[in-house]
Formats: structure tokens, C-alpha cells, sequence
């Protein structure tokens, strides 16, 4: 946006008008116009005369296009509690550039929360549900822990009772916190297998004491039985150190290429909340265990592309990381998949068959970085004792050429 002043963003929260600091009262009594949604605009007194104009849907795309109509004029958006903490003020600063954007902000409505629980919130997990389907809550259900979740409205409490119960969590403790810091604030507390509290005001959070139910680690190497497979699954073992090898770091892209059960790019996302990844698989019906997979484990933002590489490549986002886990000896799949990489990036490719191994170890020969060749074998039952049962040896490569 093109303006001689930058838009200010103000933090508004359930009490309105009266809880606003002085500098957000000045910004909005001096507007010309005032963006929000309609709760946000209801809010202000008939004192601030600015005209209100509330956001359209779809609302990012029509972003550029309503603040360069009023370049020139004061601008204020309104926004609820932090405008920064999952709020209208990331997305502006992403599409007008943060040097477009003053932002003044309200206490959030997990800072209410905790506040209102006696809760640490260093220690307490944030997940937002705004625009995120419930599913993404199983990333962060463990014994013990606290989570606060950002609803999407009164359905929000209902759903994620069922999700913990579901888990084998019925007896965590909800609390669903609503109209927070306003004069209508409510509390409403139930156990997630027992919830039966109606829908109530559709401004709430809810608070979320985890019980002793069943515990999923966090590091790579979930057991094998945490996903549905046909068979096509990369061993619990051979899956950690395929994913030591790969070395997820925050925000980064990866693409699994021949997904599978999508075991890789599920505990690639798993490693933290900003990795992003893209699953490509050529099986109609291993594309839904994909996408059942991801949910079940949390991560339903993981993006399916039902094709074969190297075709099925062509327009993805370029990749900060690649696993090759089937395809290898397909025509040009390696080939493509090198020159997708960003400069710095990361590939690790496994081979279980003479065929791919031959296609490893030439592609070894001619760029180097690492070559392990790994053997699993598990305990299982001969008769009355144990014997060892071995799984076929995979070869790993990881590069980064």
C-alpha cells in the first residue's frame, strides 16, 4: 500500500471501548475508515465517525485491492485481542509489508486465559482452530499437558471433547472460557468424555488439562501401528534415521516423493508446527491413507498430490527438502528432483532393490555425501522362545548436492 501514513491496527477485546489504551481511542477518534469484522465494528461508539467497512469473503485476496482505494486517507483495522498472536495483523504485515502497518495492541485472549487459570504460559500449548480443522489438536494431546485452543466458534468446545475422548482421553479436564475480559464473561467446566454443555457464545477458548490417557512421542520413530498401511510403510527404525538424515528445521519445505502411508512427511510436519510438506503418491487408495494418517497424528495440513514423479512435480513450491522413497528408477525422477532443490537443500533417497541400489550408488559416485546401508531385526517368537526376524536392508544416500 502507497500511503503516507501506515494503517494502524488496533487490538480490540469483549469489553470494547472502555478497556482500550488511550493511543488505540486517539487512532480510531482521528480515522477516516475503519476495517473489521462486524463483532469488532459493534463495538465502537457512535463518538468514532469513521466509515466502518467490514471484511469481505474470500478476505486475503481482496486485501491490496481495499487499501489501495483509500491510499491517502487515515486507516484503522480493528482486531480481536493480540493482533499479532493469529490474528488480521500477520496477514498484513505478509501482504501490505510490515513497514505499512502500527500496531496497538489488546492482552490476547490466551493472555486472558492463563491469566484467569493461574496458568504458565511458557508451559502451555496454543492451537488455534480458527482456521484449522479439529484434527490438528492431535499434535499436542499428551499425559499432563495444558492447551489452550482458539475456537471457531461455539462448535469448537463439542469437537474437541470428542477428539480427546476419542484419544483415549475422556477424562481431561475442559474449561471453556467465553466473552473474555467483558461483562458477559462465562466459564463452563466438564470432563471431555462426559460433555454435554449446549453451544454457547461463540467468542470462547478452551482451556484443556490433559489426563493420563495414552501418550505419543514427539521425536521420529513412531511405532508402525500408529499408521494404516497396505504395507507400503518405512520401518519405525529405518523412518528415524531417515528423518535424523533429513534434519526437519522450522519452516522449511519438504517433498516425499512416492509417499506411501506418508509416514515421512507426517513426522516431518510432526517436528514442528511451521514445517510444511507435500506428499506425492501415484496409489488412489494410498492417498486417502495419507490423508487419514495425517489427521490421526495431527498434522492435517499436509498437502496430497495424487500423481507419478517426475511429472506429477511439475508447479509444486520449490523444496527445501526432498525424500525419494519410491521411483527411484523411474526416468528422470532423481534427475528432477536435484534441480528442484533450493540452494543449501537436502536429499535423501532409500533403496531396498538391486535396481534402485545400482541408481544410489552411481548418483553416490558422481555427487558423494552419505552412504549407509541400514539392517533391522526384530525379536519375535519361534516356538516357545525368541528368535531375530529380519527386515530388508535399506540403502540411504542423503546429499546435498
Amino acid at each position: 500500500m502507497s500511503s503516507a501514513q501506515p494503517v494502524t491496527v488496533v487490538g480490540i477485546g469483549a469489553g470494547g471501548w472502555p478497556d482500550l489504551a488511550g493511543t488505540a481511542q486517539t487512532a480510531l477518534a482521528a480515522a477516516e475508515v475503519v476495517f473489521g469484522g462486524s463483532r469488532q465494528l459493534d463495538l465502537l461508539p457512535e463518538t468514532v465517525t469513521a466509515r466502518r467497512v467490514r471484511w469481505p469473503s474470500p478476505l486475503v485476496p481482496a486485501l491490496p485491492g481495499l487499501f489501495e482505494a483509500e491510499r491517502g486517507r487515515r486507516v484503522c483495522v480493528l482486531a480481536s485481542g493480540d493482533p499479532m498472536l493469529h490474528g488480521i495483523g500477520t496477514t498484513l504485515a505478509r501482504v501490505l509489508g510490515p513497514a505499512a502497518i502500527t500496531v496497538v495492541p489488546h492482552p490476547s485472549s490466551v493472555s486472558l486465559a492463563a491469566a484467569r487459570l493461574g496458568w504458565d504460559l511458557s508451559t502451555t500449548d496454543v492451537v488455534s482452530l480458527v482456521t484449522a480443522p479439529v484434527e490438528t489438536l492431535n499434535r499436542a494431546i499428551n499425559p499432563g499437558r495444558r492447551i489452550l485452543v482458539l475456537s471457531a466458534g461455539a462448535h469448537t468446545p463439542a469437537a474437541v471433547a470428542g477428539l480427546l475422548a476419542a484419544r483415549g482421553h475422556g477424562s481431561a479436564v475442559l474449561t471453556v472460557l467465553e466473552q473474555l475480559g467483558g461483562p458477559a464473561a462465562r466459564l463452563i467446566t466438564g470432563t471431555a468424555g462426559d460433555w454435554a454443555a449446549p453451544e454457547g457464545d461463540p467468542l470462547n477458548i478452551v482451556a484443556i488439562e490433559c489426563d493420563a490417557g495414552p501418550a505419543r512421542g514427539m521425536v521420529p520413530g513412531l511405532p508402525d501401528d500408529s499408521y494404516q498401511s497396505d504395507g507400503q510403510l518405512t520401518k519405525r527404525e529405518v523412518r528415524a534415521i531417515t528423518l535424523a538424515l533429513l534434519a526437519p528445521a522450522p519452516g522449511e519445505l519438504l517433498w516425499d516423493v512416492g509417499a506411501g502411508s506418508g509416514s515421512i512427511g507426517i513426522e516431518w510436519m510432526r517436528a514442528h508446527p511451521s514445517c510444511r510438506a507435500i506428499a506425492v503418491e501415484s496409489s488412489a487408495d494410498r492417498i486417502a491413507t495419507i490423508t487419514t494418517n495425517a489427521a490421526t497424528l495431527g498434522v492435517p495440513g499436509l498437502r496430497v498430490v495424487h500423481g507419478r514423479a517426475p511429472d506429477a512435480l511439475d508447479g509444486l513450491p520449490r523444496p527445501d527438502t526432498i525424500f525419494i522413497g519410491g521411483g527411484l528408477t523411474r526416468d528422470g525422477v532423481l534427475d528432477r528432483c536435484l534441480t528442484a532443490l533450493r540452494p543449501g537443500g537436502r536429499l535423501v533417497a532409500n533403496a531396498v532393490t538391486v535396481e534402485s541400489e545400482a541408481v544410489v550408488a552411481a548418483a553416490y559416485a558422481k555427487l558423494g555425501g552419505e552412504l549407509s546401508r541400514i539392517t533391522v531385526q526384530r525379536g519375535s517368537p519361534v516356538g516357545g522362545f525368541t528368535g531375530w526376524r529380519s527386515f530388508m536392508p535399506v540403502t540411504i544416500w542423503a546429499v546435498r548436492p
